[in-house]
């Protein structure tokens, strides 16, 4: 099964990026995973604190993921699968690809403005070496004037 893989977070280009991977995994009869990570916490001398931000990071990128989850199953039908990690999203990513040879697509959304987001710069610059393609959804991008009957 062709599945698209989307980071998400709370920001609009996420959402635009999982409405489209939404819309091509109907299209396509696949299926769309959710990746949300936690930046790890700079080492501290009191380590139960840090222990306690990255499991409350944790939990609002579990409940952001769920809350996602929940309306993209209402408006596409599709119940994506959900994964929320610790560390360098870049290298979360790429580890992740290189673990799930299921992943059709990588697709991000681009921020408006001159500068498209630290993913997406990075993962544009590495697009000849992706084991997938990656999409990447413009700011401007319309849902409804690029409607096309399939």
């Amino acid at each position: 099964m062709r599945t698209f893989l989307v980071i998400i977070d709370e920001s609009d280009e996420a959402r635009a990026a999982l409405r489209y991977a939404a819309r091509r995994a109907v299209q396509v009869g696949g299926a769309v995973h959710l990746l949300a990570f936690v930046a790890q916490q700079s080492v501290s001398a009191f380590g139960g604190v840090q222990a306690t931000i990255e499991q409350e990071a944790r939990d609002r990128a579990e409940m952001l993921a769920h809350g996602v989850a929940g309306n993209l199953l209402a408006e596409s039908g599709v119940m994506p699968t959900i994964s929320v990690k610790i560390g360098n999203g870049p290298k979360i990513v790429t580890e992740f690809l290189d673990n799930h040879k299921e992943v059709a697509a990588l697709v991000l959304g681009a921020a408006k403005g001159s500068a498209p987001g630290p993913l997406v710069t990075h993962f544009a610059a590495h697009a000849g070496t992706l084991p997938c393609p990656l999409y990447v959804v413009p700011a401007q991008y319309d849902e409804k004037r690029s409607d096309h009957e399939a």
